[in-house]
């Protein structure tokens, strides 16, 4: 699968073990500035950690490091079994899909121990595209419920999570399990998430990401933004990534557009 991006001219914390996926090469995008913050970016299904760090490079986001990793290579239903770089294994989006628990566990530990290296200064996101963008909001309830699906701790302080035209993975128990624990609400009313999605998204319809933003608003996320492009499919435009990166500068503090 391929995605058209047109007209777009450390402290120590503690790191969860997983080598269970071999992952591929990861890309890091240095910041031009003064590093005030660092968000790991996950690409799409069929595609690298390349695919979008030079695209970060050209942002007016000189502050902020990105770190871009490649996920494992599998079989992946959607392409009629065959195999595709993505960040755990999927059927298809509806409702009834059985979601691969261990293979969105082991990439969101994977994601989660890279920015362990960064200093206890530094603020701290996840963002990406389309199975990137899923892979993102399974961080953020992560965060937010304070371990992984799997038991284990989730060891990182998020500051922000970006999702372009994705999906929520294991949106069925996101709720009850964050209405269980009043430090999850807590986490989750103080977490601000982005989520855009365009209108005619014919690869991850539309209704998948507003009803991500809405499962996520009614488990207690109050700091989230939902973003509709008319017009836009599977791909991003100059004014979605306007969007994001003044919501970044707004959301983190940090300074943005050459500062």
């Amino acid at each position: 699968m391929s995605y058209n991006r047109s007209n777009i001219g450390s402290g120590s914390r503690n790191v969860v073990a997983s080598n269970m996926f071999e992952f591929g090469r990861t890309y890091v995008v240095r910041p031009r500035g003064t590093h005030q913050a660092t968000i790991v970016w996950l690409h799409g299904i069929g595609e690298t950690g390349s695919s979008w760090s030079q695209f970060l490079e050209s942002l007016p986001l000189p502050n902020i490091k990105w770190i871009c990793p490649t996920a494992p290579t599998r079989p992946i239903a959607l392409f009629g079994g065959h195999h595709s770089t993505a960040w755990f294994y999927v059927e298809d989006f509806s409702d009834s899909a059985t979601d691969d628990v261990e293979g969105l566990d082991a990439s969101a530990t994977h994601i989660a121990n890279m920015l362990t290296h960064e200093r206890d200064d530094i603020k701290l996101g996840v963002a990406g595209f389309s199975m990137g963008a899923a892979m993102a909001l399974y961080s953020a309830t992560c965060r937010v419920i304070g371990q992984y699906r799997n038991g284990n701790r989730y060891p990182i302080n998020l500051s922000v999570a970006v999702a372009l035209s994705g999906w929520l993975p294991c949106s069925r128990i996101v709720r009850s399990r964050v209405h269980a624990s009043q430090e999850a609400a807590r986490r989750a009313a103080a977490l601000p998430v982005l989520v855009c999605h365009g209108q005619v998204d014919d690869v991850v319809e539309h209704k998948h990401g507003e009803k991500s933003a809405e499962i996520l608003r009614s488990s207690g996320f109050q700091n989230i933004t939902f973003c509709t492009y008319n017009g836009l499919g599977h791909y991003t435009i100059p004014q979605e990534m306007y969007d994001v990166c003044s919501w970044l500068v707004r959301q983190m503090g940090i300074n943005g557009y050459g500062a």
